[in-house]
C-alpha cells in the first residue's frame, strides 16, 4: 500500500497536478463515473471562484469574497479530505498517485 501524508501536500496543486488527476479521471471513466463528476464538480467550482472575482469587485460585492476563496481552494480541499479518508480506510482513492 502506498503511504501518503496525513494532511494535504504542502506544495499547491499545479496546474499539472490537476491535469494529471483529470487524466486518471477521464481514463477510469468507466470504473468511477461518481469520482469523475465529483472532480468535475471540484473544477467547475475552482473555475467559477477564479472568475468570480471580477464581477464581485466590479459589482462590490462583499460577500462574494468568501466563496470565491472558497471555490479557488475546493480543488486542495477535496485533495485533502479525500487523503484522510483514504488513510483512515473510509474511501479507497487510486487517483492519490496521480496527484503527485
Amino acid at each position: 500500500m502506498n503511504h501518503h501524508p496525513t494532511h494535504p501536500p504542502s506544495h499547491p496543486l499545479t496546474l499539472a497536478r490537476l491535469q494529471r488527476i483529470k487524466r486518471w479521471h477521464v481514463a477510469h471513466k468507466a470504473d468511477h463515473p461518481l469520482e469523475y463528476q465529483l472532480w468535475d464538480a471540484v473544477l467547475t467550482l475552482w473555475v467559477m471562484g477564479w472568475v468570480g472575482w471580477v464581477p464581485a469587485f466590479a459589482f462590490d460585492a462583499p460577500w462574494a469574497y468568501p466563496l470565491c476563496l472558497l471555490a479557488i481552494w475546493s480543488p486542495r480541499l477535496y485533495v485533502g479530505w479525500r487523503i484522510r479518508a483514504h488513510e483512515a480506510q473510509r474511501l479507497r482513492c487510486d487517483w492519490l498517485d496521480a496527484a503527485g
